[in-house]
């Protein structure tokens, strides 16, 4: 079970291309200037405190210059942002922190007080998220042209990784319509209903043969919800979640799961070949295509690193 902070560690780094936020306002003491970037201060006091933050995100300390380094890159990235008038609002950077605080299983305010129980305030993630938004949402729409990653390309990278191989879960795809049963179960109650329901589940499971048996069945059921139809492709879901739809019978209901919700089936109403990418060429796609940002990213931000005027005041 990983802790809040092992979670933020992990959400931080997955979001480095797509999250970052506004300059925290300084504290009411005094602060020392420590760099001016195109008129903009970075203090000693927004040093200690991304410091303090890139800890607990990579349980690596970072050099001083290091993290004047990742201060000044965010303030060019929101200058030069700003002149192609993305900018996002505090409410878009509220946004984005909630949904990494979801993440996360913990509620913004939760997350907040976990941040300074760490010494950090709230605003200095919200800088960080805020320089990501902005600079992806810039890099993707400047260059979308060269970023595009052609069916070509992509063919021939899964046929050099063997997609006509044995392994027929990544090779191959499916859409799959699906209606989600829930179970309910009250908050707070005790094991034994769980256990109760879990085994009510399981009887059910025997019972339905087809998505309008089961329609019929519960949405007359007390305690009980079916949810509309949903598509997805193989692509578009985990590998452990494709299993269990690949070895359910059309018509029947996946193994129960318990969630906060109750005890929660899928009923699979079909499971169709398509030619959407199979779950190795969307990998393929995804790495090509984050290789490409990456390139592009860096050689635009070292171009405008250059015209920005950065002053280490003596």
């Amino acid at each position: 079970m990983t802790s809040p902070l092992q979670r933020l560690s992990h959400l931080i780094l997955a979001s480095a291309a797509t999250l970052v936020l506004l300059t925290c306002a300084p504290p009411v003491h005094a602060q020392t200037v420590a760099v001016m970037v195109n008129g903009d201060p970075i203090t000693d006091y927004d040093i200690e405190q991304r410091s303090k933050l890139d800890y607990i995100s990579t349980h690596k300390k970072m050099t001083r210059q290091e993290v004047i380094d990742e201060l000044i890159d965010d303030k060019v990235k929101i200058k030069e942002a700003k002149q192609f008038s993305v900018d996002p609002t505090s409410s878009d950077v509220d946004s984005a922190y909630g949904e990494m605080s979801s993440r996360m299983r913990l509620t913004p305010d939760q997350l907040s007080k976990m941040l300074e129980s760490q010494g950090i305030r709230p605003e200095t993630l919200k800088q960080r998220i805020k320089a990501d938004l902005v600079w992806g949402s810039l890099v993707r729409g400047r260059y979308k042209e060269s970023l595009q990653v052609s069916e070509k390309e992509v063919a021939a990278a899964a046929k050099a990784q063997g997609e006509s191989g044995n392994d027929k879960a990544d090779s191959q795809s499916f859409e799959y319509k699906m209606q989600p049963i829930v179970l309910i179960v009250p908050r707070g109650s005790p094991q034994s209903t769980v256990e109760a329901r879990v085994k009510e589940a399981g009887s059910l499971r025997d019972r339905i043969q087809s998505c309008d048996q089961a329609n019929i069945l519960f949405k007359s059921m007390p305690n009980a919800a079916i949810r509309e139809i949903v598509t997805k492709t193989s692509a578009d879901m985990p590998a452990s979640i494709r299993e269990e739809l690949d070895k359910t019978p059309i018509g029947h209901l996946t193994s129960p799961e318990v969630t906060k919700q109750g005890v929660e089936m899928v009923a699979l109403c079909s499971r169709t070949p398509t030619t959407v990418d199979t779950p190795l060429r969307k990998a393929i796609r995804d790495k090509m295509f984050a290789e490409k940002f990456e390139t592009k990213s860096k050689a635009y931000l070292a171009q405008i690193r250059k015209s920005a005027m950065i002053e280490y005041p003596k």
